[in-house]
């Protein structure tokens, strides 16, 4: 099963130590593996899985026999056996971990505000179905105006939420007023269409990935949201060495090789305090406006829906 695997941060280390582990002194590392076995061995506190990975654990044999299950047990009804079948998946997980699982809503219900409302509490009650509580589970969605404002419905309900394919400012602010529980702005994402838009490379605080979080960071600290922010889709370890104090990272296993094998010092370069711009005006239409003049989140974000849309069609077509 492919997911994200979340570490606490450590407290301080009096020998020298790898940059991984001077990382985890300022902030909760997360590192993507598609091993099961590492997660029993590596004991991380949360995980989380997107319709992408459930459909790469769907040709697992590990998960035929579950999987036959629900297609009997579901017949004609594929939808809801994608749904089962990714609180399955998410329960197994669970009996590894000690914190969260974050399962996804179905992408095509991005610009649906009840839809996805409705589909969070499907998904809520199969788990708990399963004997799983909620508090063991995130809700993740897509970060447009109709997947916050259902996400501000389901925290008033304490069914919290992960709001990912985040790439703007006006997603961040919007996020933070719905009080959201996590976002995952995507810094590696935002890095690449400005390096191939502008055809030119960045380095340390140049990168516009880095520079998006920074600021959503120094909003959320300075304003005192209690949104948790967790920086994703990293390129290159710059990218990682200049986000070290937000408040969780997710990392590659291959980065996070490099930085278990380096040890030169890893200042902290993210404070919690310090000035920061003030709140912003959040309403539809200023968020609109907002967003839609943000070329690279716009297509980012309509890419990013897109994808997880085929593979939810390909995961349905499997229990058809």
């Amino acid at each position: 099963m492919f997911c994200a695997l979340f570490f606490s941060p450590q407290i301080a280390v009096h020998t020298m130590t790898s940059k991984l582990e001077q990382l985890k002194r300022y902030t909760t590392v997360v590192a993507d593996t598609g091993d099961l076995d590492a997660i029993a061995r590596l004991q991380p506190v949360d995980a989380t899985t997107n319709p992408s990975l459930l459909l790469k654990a769907a040709t697992f044999p590990r998960y035929a026999r579950m999987m036959a299950q629900i297609q009997q047990d579901f017949s004609g009804n594929p939808q809801a056996a994608c749904e089962q079948f990714a609180v399955a998946v998410g329960t197994e997980i669970l009996s590894l971990i000690p914190g969260r699982i974050s399962t996804e809503v179905d992408a095509r219900l991005s610009f649906d505000e009840q839809a996805t409302y409705e589909y969070a509490l499907r998904l809520i009650d199969r788990y708990e179905q399963q004997g799983v509580d909620r508090q063991r589970v995130l809700i993740k969605i897509a970060a447009t105006w109709e997947g916050i404002q259902a996400a501000r419905r389901l925290e008033k309900l304490n069914i919290q939420t992960n709001l990912t394919l985040l790439f703007s400012f006006a997603q961040a602010a919007a996020c933070a007023d719905a009080g959201v529980f996590l976002i995952s702005p995507f810094v590696g994402r935002i890095y690449d269409w400005y390096k191939k838009a502008l055809d030119r490379e960045y380095v340390g605080i140049e990168d516009p990935g880095v520079q998006s979080v920074s600021r959503i960071y120094r909003y959320y600290k300075g304003n005192d949201y209690q949104t948790i922010v967790m920086g994703a889709s990293f390129r290159n370890l710059g990218q990682i060495e200049q986000l070290a104090g937000c408040d969780r990272l997710t990392i590659s296993p291959e980065l996070l090789e490099q930085l278990s094998n380096e040890s030169a010092p890893l200042e902290r370069k993210l404070q919690s305090s310090g000035q920061s711009e003030g709140r912003a005006f959040v309403d539809e239409q200023s968020f609109r406006w907002a967003h839609n003049e943000d070329a690279m989140a716009n297509e980012k974000l309509a890419e990013g829906i897109r994808a997880f849309a085929r593979d939810q069609e390909k995961l349905e077509k499997l229990f058809r």
